[in-house]
Order: C-alpha cells, then sequence, then structure tokens
C-alpha cells in the first residue's frame, strides 16, 4: 500500500484549488502540499469558461459583489474581502496576463484565451513544496473530530493533518464535476443542500417559435420576468434562442430566479418609449410606405425576427403599411416592448454554469472556511452552497474562498 505524508491535501485543482494550494506555498515555507486532482490536467472547467475566453472576475466593488451572489451571499463576505476582484485582477497581471473589461465590467484576458488564466494558476503550484498527485479521493478519516488521513480510490493513503475540498458542483460533468465532494462531506456528518441547475438555459412553453429565432443574439435587450403579475426580476443585455427556449447571459441569470409558468417578457426596444417607438414605426411606414408589411420592418428588427413579429402581430403581411391603422401600429409596439415566453422548465445541471447548493454554509466558519464540526478540513469554491449571477462573479467566488482557505491553513500551522 503507497502511503504520503503530508501537511494539507487540497483535492480539485481547478481555480479555488489551485489558488488554495498556491497560497498556502507562498505563505508558508515549511508546510509540505499535495494537490490532488482525478482529471489528468488542471483547470479543465476553467477552459470552457466564458465561452473560451474565461470571464475571470468582475471588475466592481464589494457592495456590488455582494447584491450579485443569489445564495448565501452574507456568508461570503470575509472571502470577498480577503480576496477583491481587484486582487484578483492583480494576481492575473503581475504574473503577465493583461486583462480587459468588457460590457456589465465583465474582465477577460486581452488575449480571449482561457488558457492563459490556466497556465498562471498552474505556475502559481509550480513550487517544489506541492506535489502533483492523479488521482481520486475516496474518504477522508478523522479521528476524534480531527483530520488524520484521506484514502484515495486506488489504495494510496495521505496522512495530513489540513484537507480543503474543492471538488466542484455537478454542473458540466465532463470537467470532472461529479458531485465527489458532497459525498465525501456527507460522510463525514456535512449537511448538503440539494443542489440544482443554476445560470441554466430556459426552456419555454412555446418552444415553436423559439426553434425559428434559434442562434439568433439580440445584444440590447431588457428582460423582465413575472409570476402572478408580479416583477421577481429584471435586467438589461444580451440573450440568444435556443431550439426550444431562451439562453444568454441576461437569460442565464433570471434563471436563479425564475419558476415554470413564469412570464418572460422581452423588450426589443428599450432604449425608446412608446411615444417614440410608436414615431419610429411612422417613420420607417412613411419612407416604404408602397411596400408591404412583411417587408417593411428591415430598419426595425433583425431579419431573422422579421416573419415571428409579423405572423404574431395578426396584421396581414401583404397589407400596404400606408393602409395600417393605429390600433395596429399598437399591436405591434407592443409586441416589441413585451415579446413573451413562458417558463415551461430549464436545461439539466449538465448544461448549467454552476451548481446552486452544497455543503451548508451553516456548517462553516465563514472567517476561515474550516468546518464547524470537523478540525482540519475546508471548503473552497462550488462545492459550498454559494451561487451567484453570471458577469465573473462565481470565478470570484472560487478565487476568494480558495484564497481564504489556504490563508487559513498557513495562519493555523503558524499558530501550531
Amino acid at each position: 500500500m503507497n502511503k504520503i505524508k503530508t501537511d494539507c491535501l487540497v483535492v480539485g485543482a481547478g481555480a479555488a484549488g489551485m489558488m488554495a494550494a498556491g497560497t498556502i506555498a507562498e505563505s508558508s515555507e515549511k508546510l509540505n502540499v499535495v494537490l490532488l486532482e482525478k482529471n489528468t490536467h488542471p483547470g479543465k472547467k476553467l477552459l470552457i469558461t466564458g465561452k473560451g475566453r474565461c470571464n475571470v472576475t468582475n471588475n466592481c466593488d464589494l457592495d456590488t459583489l455582494m447584491k450579485n451572489v443569489v445564495t448565501n451571499g452574507r456568508f461570503l463576505y470575509s472571502a470577498f474581502a480577503s480576496f477583491m476582484p481587484s486582487d484578483t485582477m492583480f494576481f492575473f497581471e503581475s504574473n503577465g496576463v493583461a486583462l480587459k473589461t468588457e460590457r456589465g465590467n465583465r474582465v477577460f484576458p486581452v488575449s480571449d484565451r482561457s488558457n492563459d488564466i490556466v497556465s498562471v494558476l498552474k505556475r502559481y503550484c509550480d513550487n517544489k513544496r506541492i506535489k502533483h498527485i492523479h488521482g481520486e479521493l475516496k474518504e477522508i478519516i478523522s479521528e476524534e473530530g480531527t483530520v488524520s488521513s484521506c484514502l484515495l480510490s486506488d489504495g494510496t493513503v495521505i496522512e495530513c493533518s489540513s484537507v480543503i475540498i474543492a471538488t466542484g458542483g455537478k454542473s458540466y460533468p465532463q470537467t470532472g464535476s461529479t458531485g465527489d465532494g458532497y459525498v465525501i462531506a456527507s460522510k463525514l456528518g456535512h449537511t448538503i443542500v440539494p443542489v440544482k441547475p443554476s445560470l441554466v438555459p430556459i426552456e419555454a412553453v412555446e418552444s415553436d417559435i423559439c426553434s425559428q429565432l434559434e442562434g439568433l443574439s439580440l445584444k440590447n435587450t431588457e428582460i423582465t420576468v413575472k409570476r402572478n403579475g408580479k416583477k421577481v426580476y429584471y435586467d438589461f443585455g444580451e440573450m440568444v434562442f435556443t431550439d426550444s427556449g431562451l439562453s444568454g447571459p441576461i437569460v442565464l441569470s433570471s434563471s436563479a430566479h425564475c419558476k415554470k409558468g413564469d412570464i418572460i417578457s422581452l423588450d426589443l426596444k428599450p432604449a425608446l418609449d412608446e411615444k417614440t417607438l410608436d414615431s419610429r414605426i411612422l417613420s420607417d411606414f412613411e419612407k416604404y410606405s408602397n411596400k408591404n408589411f412583411a417587408n417593411a420592418l428591415d430598419d426595425l428588427l433583425p431579419k431573422k425576427i422579421i416573419p415571428v413579429i409579423v405572423s404574431l402581430s395578426n396584421i396581414d403581411p401583404t397589407k400596404k403599411v400606408n393602409s395600417i391603422t393605429k390600433a395596429e401600429r399598437n399591436v405591434l409596439m407592443n409586441l416589441l416592448k413585451n415579446f413573451s415566453f413562458t417558463v415551461n422548465g430549464f436545461k439539466s445541471i449538465n448544461e448549467a454554469i454552476v451548481t446552486s447548493g452544497g455543503v451548508s454554509v451553516k456548517e462553516i466558519d465563514p472567517k476561515t472556511m474550516q468546518s464547524k464540526t470537523i478540525d482540519g478540513l475546508y471548503f473552497a469554491g462550488e462545492v459550498i452552497d454559494c451561487d451567484a449571477y453570471t458577469g465573473g462573479f462565481n470565478l470570484q467566488i472560487a478565487f476568494s474562498t480558495g484564497k481564504l482557505a489556504g490563508l487559513s491553513v498557513s495562519e493555523k500551522y503558524d499558530y501550531l
């Protein structure tokens, strides 16, 4: 039986795990760290974030950061305070990756290459005190409420007094996020809040309309979610139609608030109030006065959506626009300002950007990320029951909790 002895085992070489391992090695020269990853290469999920561009963080202040956390934001206050988005940006830029801030304060590498972000984290962990192991954790063994060792699936025993679980959630399981951390934490007595997809494409009752618009991206759209006539969410930005529903940044963020039966209303002309929009329509109709209605909307809408709007308006597509009535214009205007869909469900967790649910924050010390019941057990990243909107906020959670867990382990050994 193979035996390894170390001070701390970090489980999972993703954003949170690599940040935690590198922090320990950087903070304390005397500590030995083992970084365990079941994939053949680290940072596999990081490589696909932001469509391969890696939305590494959001260039915002603490107040904005907190407001964009959907689940258990207060728990993350100490983690965020210890490592802010500005710290994340400095970390990568000081390690040779130029960053840029785009719409919504989303931060990307100038190269638009997620591999640049992964490479920095790999170099951060490329330390003689960090031993990299390819393998899978099977069980954490504790004695009298304290971590004593870990057992890998191949029978290897790792003797250690600290473990950081940074195994991710259950979204994108092809990247290795298969919920392993939940099982391990549960065996040690931790409560696991039931997991569900978050930041996930929405399926619409009107899937036939969506299928006609599949692939159409709208960059400046307002989205409003209503339940029983009451507004429950609002956002502005980019969305895209899928074969059965809606996706894109503003839709993914709205999914954290949506329930089946909710109404999603899209304002296709958010910059124009109704009076201004009516004037715009009249101007276009005057410009194309001798054209049929179906051929007079090219200046107003993307070509792909025109047949759908024409059909839904119930206005004769062959009617000359100079004979369209005010009542018909009002119908068209209402469609443009309230292009509505009914939530029928959500894509599976396999297609979700992040997981909602996980290890209960009630059993984790927010100032250290250490378990309140098992001494020497720490958590970082998506395995914790915390999630946020799209825009770099979830990766910031990973970096902040990983940094705090790493600092906590270092400080604990310094104290001892």
